[in-house]
């Protein structure tokens, strides 16, 4: 049994490497990105904005110079942190040497596209990576129930940090970037709480985190990239927590991937199923609901839904290979996380 290998704690001083490896920012969003960046650098952080970064279009470059590209950030930051996701990281698997990324011990820190990097760098080498943020997320202020990102990354192997679940969340459409809340009481105007997927208002779960957004990850499963079941077998005695938040498919969409991911053997050993919030429609005679019952519901495992993950922020911060706790009742949800080998 193989144990998981944390980064080394981000520290005052810490270089943070912004790369693409999926999407670049474009022009009219400059003023957002040097606000997220003005919000790192206020906590003594050296941030340092990687040319791909600031190029826009559907991909910054070709695959090999973006793989190159992250090889590099590696090797000189405390931490590798997107400006969000995009669509083709998928691209880059092949040209990664995911040894040496491990060997760095950096933290890898995203979401949406970036979990097509952060899982297989998490189940192929053992090394812990953070779903949760991006940069641009940088400049909204978080509920007070959640940690920031930052703060997790500063922490010492065998720490553990505590977070509840959010009040709020965002139902807004998303404006023009200078008409944006960024303060918590208006970012998030409509209230939210995790559920139970089998009538019961409450529930608990133990296990190795492990997961990302349904698009993306659901299409490693039968890969190297996408292993799950040996993840499990090399890392994780105690049984999986498996998370996962579908973007914006439809609920057809969304039963496909999750039975193909069940098909793959991903719930195998897992213990509990989180599942984020979604902007993705419902169908006639199949809600979202449905979908993760019909794909999900004989388990006999719990299945929390409207967990804080995904596409409708909040975000809390999860990290791949962390022992959780999660647990729901009446008073609402929670979840420690421990940095244990």
């Amino acid at each position: 049994m193989a144990s998981i290998i944390y980064p080394t704690p981000l520290r005052a001083g810490g270089r943070v490497e912004v790369l693409a490896p999926s999407t670049g920012v474009p022009g009219h969003l400059r003023e957002r990105l040097d606000a997220a960046v003005s919000s790192l650098t206020s906590l003594g952080l050296d941030v340092h904005v990687r040319s791909h970064a600031v190029t826009p279009g559907l991909v910054p470059a070709p695959a090999a110079e973006r793989a190159n590209d992250l090889h590099e950030a590696f090797r000189s930051a405390g931490a590798v942190l997107p400006p969000w996701g995009g669509e083709l990281a998928i691209e880059l698997l092949d040209a990664i040497d995911w040894d040496a990324l491990a060997s760095a011990r950096s933290w890898f820190v995203g979401w949406s596209d970036i979990s097509t990097l952060l899982l297989p760098l998490t189940t192929m080498t053992g090394l812990a990576t953070m779903h949760g943020a991006n940069l641009m997320d940088e400049p909204y202020e978080l509920p007070t129930e959640f940690e920031r990102w930052t703060d997790v990354a500063a922490l010492a192997p065998g720490s553990a940090f505590h977070q509840r679940s959010a009040p709020r969340r965002r139902s807004r459409p998303w404006g023009t970037w200078s008409d944006e809340p960024l303060d918590r009481d208006r970012a998030y105007d409509t209230p939210t709480r995790w559920r139970v997927l089998h009538e019961s208002t409450e529930a608990e779960m133990h296990g190795r985190l492990i997961g990302g957004c349904l698009e993306t990850v659901s299409l490693l499963a039968g890969t190297p990239y996408g292993d799950v079941p040996g993840f499990a077998r090399r890392h994780a005695p105690e049984g999986t927590i498996v998370y996962l938040e579908a973007a914006e498919s439809n609920s057809i969409t969304v039963l496909r991937m999750l039975t193909s991911l069940r098909l793959a053997g991903w719930f195998d050993d897992a213990n509990g199923v989180l599942i984020g919030r979604t902007e993705g429609a419902p169908v006639p005679e199949l809600d979202q609901d449905e979908a993760v019952r019909r794909a999900l519901g004989d388990l006999n495992v719990p299945v929390i839904l409207d967990f804080d993950t995904g596409h409708q922020p909040p975000q809390m911060p999860l990290i791949n290979g962390a022992l959780a706790d999660v647990t729901v009742n009446e008073a609402g949800g929670s979840i420690t996380q421990r940095l244990i080998p």
